[in-house]
């Protein structure tokens, strides 16, 4: 079936019973496991030859300039709700519509923003599609979507069909199809849908970044980056995501669940889509062994877990070529005991960084084979950490950063710092990783979502100060 745009709708996968949400709708149901090869694989094949574009590029396309943005909020769980105190605390911000069908959450989030000042939000809570008529308001501009994985292209399609330029948390899709499919509807639509990444905006991602364009790491030849967090406590925990809508992704994918945190900044460090572009992911998995374990240990006998049966390797490790011949490693483990670790590492012909914990060794001034302290270079912070130095917020503050940086483009008129072509690019190892597994390791190839643009230099996140 094809909508009135003309574009054909894929299954959002529903199934399993209406697990809920965490990081957002309290609610919804979650996602189809037959998603991953029907999907992942008759897409993979589409990868040599971009599709041919429904509208003009939308790199280097500026926000309407604007003193106001009005912003709606979709999702309102763990994340929804305290980002929303990060909207509310940047001036010239109005967030005029909720949404979550858990009403308690709406209801609280509502009272945050008349406790600011602000005229009570229009509140959504009837069901499961309740979103589409806040993304239909004409007194929404930004729509903000922090749900569980399985409703991301749903949200982001809706709110750029109705004219809404969108911001998703983390991954902005899980199919390759879906992921060509916003590419389409943002050119289309002329509406930016973009990956809300904020550990682009950490105070340490950013200092590397500048550093990189300075050329203190000489050619760049080598990052790396994850997401290596034990999970294991709060995706057995029924009240922190409110069902198990994550953990049942274990059950469906064997690859990189949430390969952005890594992915992103490294991929600011290399230039992806802005002068070099990411071609090929090869991905390898181990067993699948730690939330069965844990699940042994720590479920009641008789829990509903103990019916499901986990694929998701516990480590994967995906190594991703550039057009220029750099490589990129990136890791993903959830299910096992470590210390919390984006690995958040670069390196070139004059030296290497790498954190957890913060270290780096860069010629000519470190001859003498030791590691050096990182704030020696504390004066190439960015502009945005200078102005901001104690930013309000979790995540040591790149939250704010990140959404302070969106809503000023949105009131300078700016292009932002990212856009769609990045949003997919990170997100593309979630099936590609998964369907490399399976093939023992064999290439996928990643499609370059620019049509060929990536070959000129852009800005991105290491952006000019505006005037």
């Amino acid at each position: 079936m094809r909508d009135e745009q003309g574009f054909s709708r894929r299954s959002v996968i529903r199934g399993a019973g209406a697990a809920g949400a965490g990081l957002g709708l309290g609610g919804l149901a979650t996602g189809r496991a037959a998603a991953a090869d029907a999907d992942a694989g008759s897409a993979s094949g589409s990868t040599a030859a971009a599709p041919p574009p429904q509208g003009k590029t939308m790199i280097n396309v500026p926000f309407e300039k604007r003193a106001k943005v009005r912003v709606g909020i979709i999702g309102l769980g763990n994340r929804g709700g305290g980002m929303i105190d990060l909207f509310l605390a940047i001036p010239g911000v109005q967030v005029t519509a909720l949404c979550d069908p858990v009403k308690d959450k709406t209801e609280a989030a509502a009272k945050k923003v008349t406790d600011a000042g602000q005229p009570a939000p229009a509140t959504y809570v009837k069901g499961d599609h309740d979103f589409e008529k806040l993304c239909e308001r004409t007194d929404v501009d930004f729509v903000y979507v922090a749900t569980p994985w399985d409703w991301h292209f749903e949200m982001a399609k809706s709110a750029m069909l109705n004219g809404k330029h969108v911001g998703v948390e983390c991954p902005i899709a899980m199919e390759l199809g879906q992921l060509w499919e916003l590419v389409d509807l943002s050119e289309k639509t002329r509406r930016h849908c973009m990956q809300l990444e904020n550990c682009c905006y950490g105070k340490n991602e950013m200092r590397v970044l500048r550093m990189a364009h300075e050329g203190l790491f000489g050619d760049l030849l080598h990052a790396a980056g994850a997401y290596n967090h034990d999970l294991r406590g709060l995706m057995f925990d029924p009240d922190y995501y409110e069902g198990p809508w994550r953990r049942l992704w274990h059950t469906r994918l064997k690859g990189d669940l949430y390969p952005n945190h890594g992915f992103g900044p490294t991929a600011n460090y290399m230039d992806v889509n802005r002068g070099d572009r990411v071609t090929h992911i090869s991905s390898f998995g181990t067993p699948a062994l730690g939330l069965a374990e844990y699940r042994k240990a720590n479920m009641p006998p008789g829990d509903p877990s103990f019916k499901e049966t986990y694929i998701e390797s516990d480590r994967t490790i995906s190594l991703v070529q550039t057009a220029k011949g750099r490589v990129i490693r990136l890791e993903h483990d959830v299910s096992t005991p470590h210390p919390y670790s984006r690995i958040n590492s670069l390196g070139g012909t004059k030296g290497v960084f790498e954190d957890y914990e913060p270290r780096i060794y860069l010629e000519p001034g470190h001859t003498d084979d030791k590691w050096h302290d990182f704030e020696e270079f504390a004066s190439y912070d960015h502009w945005l950490w200078k102005e901001h130095a104690n930013p309000p917020g979790g995540h040591g503050g790149m939250d704010y950063m990140m959404v302070f940086r969106v809503m000023q483009c949105m009131q300078l008129g700016l292009v932002p710092d990212f856009d769609v072509y990045d949003a997919v690019t990170w997100t593309s190892p979630v099936p590609l990783s998964h369907l490399s597994i399976k093939a023992n390791g064999a290439p996928q190839e990643i499609p370059d979502f620019t049509r060929g643009l990536w070959k000129e230099k852009r800005s991105g996140v290491d952006s000019e100060k505006p005037a």
